[in-house]
């Protein structure tokens, strides 16, 4: 039976080798609160991965991995830069600010969702030593970002040098990171660290796990906060073997960039499916799973009717958006564009 949700890639179920993994290391006792063996392996692995020394706290949600993160690079009267469409801005229910004691965010504009340089430049010196306003504290980049657009690696070193010549930390909202991974053909060290990243929100739900999510601390002198952070926080799991068995299936054979170039695909027939059908068209142009598109309104409630799954009605009129995972199949894609395809040749009758 195909699928015909394309709301949102959390809502895909979980991949094969990883609820294998959680089976498998479901027998017998393990140490409890990170202490297992297969979360150390984990880590070593991910220092492999990205190259360098790091540190890994697993978590159960991104919203999490955020909060925690913004909370060791910021203070309570500090002020963390992202972009107004961001997801720490918009859609956490104030968990940064929740979780950094009061922490000011400060959205910032940007074409397609991506922070303006110009912009960051004159935001993170406003108000420096002025104890009347909030102190300019980290630089929060989303990649991917809220639209499906990706920063090249020079955006992201160029928005790493501004940070940090101010002074600034560097925040990395990674919740759909390989599929920007993926699509850039770099290394995970190029869009992370050596861009100046300092901490990495490193996303593995929406492409593939069941629950487990990483905070990965390169600047290794907030990890010791960290730890306290994520216990006060209810997010050091007693059983965290389970979370670190899906992390080390998601690396395994490269299971994370296989997902992330599947779903990818999906988004790139999707989109080039629209092409074909007239009063469709794609927003912008798309680089992960996830992009925008206007299509008339009848077209709307007639695919809504039929079962289709798809946000729609939070931006202007006739504005949805699609978003593949890694469970997507062609055959989803093509039912979904044959649909389009059928309305559109009854509207021209």
């Amino acid at each position: 039976m195909n699928e015909r949700v394309f709301s949102s890639d959390n809502t895909a179920g979980v991949s094969p080798e990883i609820l294998a993994a959680i089976v498998e290391h479901s027998a017998g006792p393990a140490a409890a609160y990170g202490a297992d063996a297969v979360t150390a392996r984990v880590t070593d692995r991910l220092r492999d991965v990205f190259e360098r020394d790091l540190d890994l706290l697993v978590v159960s949600t991104g919203s999490a991995a955020n909060g925690l993160a913004l909370a060791a690079l910021t203070p309570p009267w500090g002020a963390v830069f992202c972009h107004s469409d961001s997801h720490v801005n918009n859609d956490e229910a104030g968990a940064p600010e929740f979780f950094t004691n009061g922490a000011k965010l400060i959205a910032l504009p940007g074409d397609d969702a991506k922070l303006n340089p110009e912009a960051v430049s004159d935001a993170v010196v406003k108000g420096r030593g002025d104890v009347h306003s909030v102190q300019p504290a980290v630089v929060s980049i989303t990649q991917a970002t809220e639209t499906g657009s990706v920063y090249s690696v020079n955006e992201l070193e160029r928005l790493g040098s501004i940070a940090h010549d101010a002074g600034l930390a560097v925040h990395m909202d990674g919740a759909r990171f390989t599929n920007a991974l993926v699509t850039l053909g770099v290394s995970p060290a190029e869009m992370t660290w050596r861009a100046g990243v300092d901490i990495l929100s490193f996303g593995a739900t929406k492409n593939g796990t069941m629950n487990a999510e990483a905070v990965v601390v390169f600047d290794r002198t907030k990890t010791a906060e960290l730890r306290y952070r994520q216990k006060r926080a209810g997010q050091l799991a007693s059983k965290m073997r389970f979370q670190s068995a899906q992390l080390d299936a998601y690396l395994t054979n490269d299971l994370w960039l296989s997902n992330a170039r599947h779903a990818n695909a999906m988004a790139a027939r999707l989109a080039l499916g629209l092409q074909s059908i007239p009063g469709a068209s794609v927003v912008g142009t798309p680089r992960s799973n996830m992009f925008f598109a206007t299509l008339p309104e009848v077209m709307i409630a007639s695919l809504l009717s039929d079962g289709f799954v798809f946000h729609h009605d939070r931006w202007e009129p006739g504005r949805v958006r699609f978003v593949t995972a890694f469970s997507t199949t062609e055959a989803d894609v093509d039912e979904l564009i044959a649909a389009m395809t059928s309305i559109s040749l009854q509207l021209s009758h």
